[in-house]
């Protein structure tokens, strides 16, 4: 099981970089690393927040 703190950092990368929320590209790559960061016992609040700072 990969490390939280990394699967979280991860999905909100991929998150940014596949669009945002509304997934503009190719939706798989942004929710597999998403499904990899809850599967690390992060939740969606911990992604949003990670999205925000990397933003930032």
């Amino acid at each position: 099981m990969p490390d939280k703190q990394k699967a979280v950092e991860e999905a909100a990368r991929e998150c940014l970089a596949h669009g945002g929320p509304d997934c503009l590209t190719n939706p798989r790559i942004p929710m597999e690393a998403i499904k990899r960061a809850f599967a690390a016992g992060a939740n969606s609040d911990e992604i949003a927040a990670e999205m925000r700072r990397q933003r930032g």
